[in-house]
C-alpha cells in the first residue's frame, strides 16, 4: 500500500500552515515555493481540503489559506480520507478458488457451513487484512497534525540541550 504525492503534500501543506499560524493565512505562491510543487497542483490539494473543512480560504491580496480547525483536530485519517478517498484497502479475489473452499472446509464450524449453503462465503485472508487496516486506521486516527509540532518540538529542544 502506498499513499499517493498528493497526500504528502496535503500532509506537509498542513503542518507550514499550523507552524505559522502566528501569521495566520499563508498564500498559495508561499506554500507551493516551500513544499516544491507548482501552485495548480497544489490548489486542487488545498480545494479539497477546503471542501471539507479541514483549511480554510482567506480572500483579498494578502489572502491565502489557514487552518479551519485547530491542529490537534486534524488527524492524519481525516487527510488520507479526503485525499484518497474511503475504500477498502483489501478485496478477496479468491472467495471461489479450490484453495479456499478447502481451508473454509476445514476450519468451519456449523455458522460457516450454513452460510456457504446460503451462497455467502467469508474470505479468511480478508479477515486478517481488515484487521490490519483498522490497527493502521486507528494509529492514524490518534496522529494529528499537532502531534506532529510537538514532536518536532521536542526533538529540537533535545538538540538544543545538546550544544
Amino acid at each position: 500500500m502506498q499513499f499517493s504525492k498528493s497526500t504528502d503534500y496535503a500532509l506537509h501543506a498542513l503542518l507550514h500552515l499550523a507552524h505559522s499560524e502566528l501569521r495566520h493565512n499563508i498564500g498559495i505562491k508561499e506554500l507551493s515555493a516551500t513544499l516544491g510543487v507548482s501552485e495548480s497542483y497544489l490548489s486542487k490539494i488545498m480545494s479539497k481540503l477546503r471542501q471539507d473543512g479541514i483549511v480554510r480560504a482567506v480572500p483579498g491580496v494578502n489572502g491565502g489559506y489557514e487552518l479551519a480547525r485547530p491542529a490537534a483536530q486534524i488527524t492524519f485519517l481525516d487527510v488520507i480520507h479526503v485525499i484518497e478517498g474511503r475504500q477498502q484497502l483489501f478485496e478477496c479475489s479468491n472467495l471461489n478458488s479450490r484453495q479456499h473452499r478447502l481451508l473454509a472446509e476445514e476450519g468451519a464450524g456449523e455458522r460457516t457451513r450454513e452460510r456457504e449453503r446460503q451462497g455467502e462465503s467469508e474470505c479468511l485472508v480478508k479477515r486478517v487484512m481488515d484487521g490490519a487496516e483498522q490497527h493502521l486506521y486507528q494509529y492514524l486516527r490518534e496522529h494529528t497534525i499537532q502531534t506532529v509540532l510537538d514532536a518536532a518540538a521536542k526533538e529540537r529542544g533535545h538538540a538544543a540541550n545538546k550544544k
